[in-house]
């Protein structure tokens, strides 16, 4: 019997095996009423319910309503191993609830609750099996992962108590904001923001007729929805955490690329489901598709022949190796293929060299038309330039980047950084959707200065 099977059978088993704890928990013998102990006996064409026997009734031939003496049976017993031939599964079920009583690492205790096991067995046994064990150490969702998803507060990026960024007026902030006024809690330009000029010329006076009062009162009905739908609005973008865009574009960011489309496409539905639901299903279809990557790459292993993770870890070096030289065969080609020039050619490689080793490219890049790079970016004047030292100027001065842009990458990746424990340039180019060469020079600067640590 394989690992997988007898996992299943010991689970089959597990409400079985809870009755040898306490003798009220045990079913009844459908003939005396006594509680049952093991081995006894199950009705295999009776049910549900379950008939169960004890083997004095059994012995008797018991008959009752629609059982008869000559059904097929099953013997019920826990008496036979699963993880262990020394363990039976009446006592892997006794392991489990005793530590789950006791607390994990109070051996003795265990030991005194179990009684056919010593402090030593009952501590080699769990941490081999229930521990230790590859398969249970392999899978995606383990317990850590499961209880951080649990206390971990992004359900709703953004709260309706959380105080939103409170930006000078007309500036690009505010204009991203949609105009949203922070201390007033309302916007310069409202939804539908003329409504109340068909109001502006209503006068109700006595002498209306009928008729003419009950237009005026369509009138104002008419706004009274506008304005309930003004409010809709707003509570939406407000519920959902759509005030600080930039915020919100950055949560959204730490999803894959698929899980990213999905997103967009399910947005529009958030206004219905409410912002919890939303994001409940959207972390779902994350999870879905952690899985599916999950299991591929196990059936990726199976087809390799990979029996064991051991193997696995070789082979995934082993196959990023190989991908690196396919690349560089691949870019070397392409550079000799479209540029005849060996001079450009030297110029292009050298210029590789710099970029890959964190230094500026220390010759300009030429191209057979003859046009040269970009100038360095002139930040005279540029909002943000006070806040950068040097070497953080020379570098938005290199790669074309305004300041506050730089600012904004540069907070993202740090609390990203802190957040994880570290960064990989994988992970900085999610976060950060600009060019993989800026991208890469960023996190160089980063990691080269100590702002960031490596994951």
């Amino acid at each position: 019997m394989n690992f997988s099977a007898q996992c299943i059978t010991l689970c089959n088993h597990l409400q079985i095996s809870s009755f040898w704890y306490d003798p009220s928990d045990k079913p009844p013998c459908r003939g005396c009423s006594s509680y049952l102990m093991e081995p006894y006996i199950k009705c295999a064409e009776c049910g549900p319910p379950p008939f169960f026997l004890c083997l004095q009734c059994f012995t008797r031939g018991f008959e009752y309503k629609k059982h008869q003496s000559d059904h097929t049976y099953e013997i019920m017993t826990s008496d036979f191993p699963v993880l262990d031939p020394s363990w039976t599964a009446q006592e892997e079920m006794a392991l489990l609830e005793a530590v789950m009583d006791c607390g994990f690492g109070n051996w003795q205790d265990v030991a005194n609750q179990m009684c056919t096991k010593t402090k030593e067995e009952c501590e080699k046994h769990y941490m081999k099996h229930f521990i230790n064990n590859p398969l249970f150490a392999s899978t995606l969702l383990n317990l850590k992962q499961a209880e951080e998803a649990k206390t971990a507060d992004t359900a709703i990026p953004f709260h309706s108590a959380d105080d939103p960024p409170r930006p000078t007026f007309d500036s690009l902030l505010s204009r991203d904001m949609a105009g949203y006024m922070p201390a007033r809690a309302d916007f310069i330009e409202e939804f539908d923001n003329y409504a109340e000029w068909d109001l502006r010329d209503i006068d109700f006076v006595e002498d209306d007729s009928d008729i003419l009062h009950a237009l005026k009162m369509a009138v104002v009905d008419i706004y009274h929805s506008r304005l309930k739908e003004r409010q809709r609005r707003k509570k939406i973008i407000r519920d959902h955490g759509l005030i600080n865009l930039r915020k919100f574009q950055l949560m959204e960011r730490r999803y894959p690329k698929e899980v990213q489309d999905l997103y967009e496409t399910m947005r529009r539905f958030a206004r219905i489901v409410g912002p919890v639901e939303h994001d409940k299903f959207i972390e779902s279809h994350a999870l879905e598709f952690e899985l599916r990557r999950e299991i591929k790459r196990l059936q990726e292993y199976r087809t390799a022949g990979i029996t064991n993770f051991c193997s696995a870890r070789t082979y995934d070096h082993l196959k990023k190796t190989r991908e690196e030289e396919r690349l560089k065969r691949t870019m070397l080609s392409e550079v000799l293929q479209y540029i005849q020039d060996s001079s450009a050619c030297q110029q292009w490689l050298r210029r590789q060299a710099d970029i890959d080793s964190g230094l500026s490219p220390s010759v300009p890049m030429t191209s057979n038309s003859g046009r040269r790079s970009a100038p360095p970016l002139n930040l005279t004047g540029l909002p943000g330039t006070e806040k950068l030292n040097e070497k953080e100027k020379e570098l938005c001065q290199m790669v074309r980047l305004v300041p506050g842009a730089y600012l904004e990458y540069k907070s993202a990746l740090l609390n990203e950084c802190n957040k994880q424990g570290g960064l990989r340039l994988a992970q900085a180019r999610a976060l950060i959707k600009i060019d993989v060469n800026k991208t890469r020079k960023i996190y160089d600067f980063l990691i080269r200065e100590g702002y960031i640590t490596k994951a």
